[in-house]
């Protein structure tokens, strides 16, 4: 242990060397990240995005599944069950508002 305070010491006597060793590991390790938009009609795999997002998601059955999430969450809540509430209620929002969700993250690669 007292090995690695030294090593951590020595790396990081000055708060000018962290954050420039910080920058660089963020600059090595980042990724592009890329967005797929929505297909267009009779493109690869509309059909499948079509079933998936138009017909389950901001159909009834993505409706349905949010306002059940919600409910659950109501039900956490009165069993001060915070933490799961909080999660189903959040999760719920999500599906209900699932299409704007898809629309503005997309897919990130």
């Amino acid at each position: 242990m007292e090995e690695l305070n030294k090593i951590s010491r020595l790396l990081f006597q000055k708060e000018n060397q962290a954050i420039i060793l910080t920058l660089l590991f963020v600059l090595v390790f980042s990724t592009a990240a890329m967005a797929i938009v929505a297909p267009a009609a009779g493109s690869f795999a509309y059909d499948a995005y079509d079933i998936g997002v138009n017909k389950i998601l901001k159909g009834p059955i993505g409706f349905v599944l949010g306002v059940l999430a919600i409910g659950f969450g109501a039900w956490a809540a009165i069993r001060t069950e915070i933490i799961m509430a909080i999660s189903a209620v959040l999760g719920g929002a999500i599906l209900l508002k699932a299409d704007t969700v898809v629309a503005s993250l997309g897919m990130i690669i």
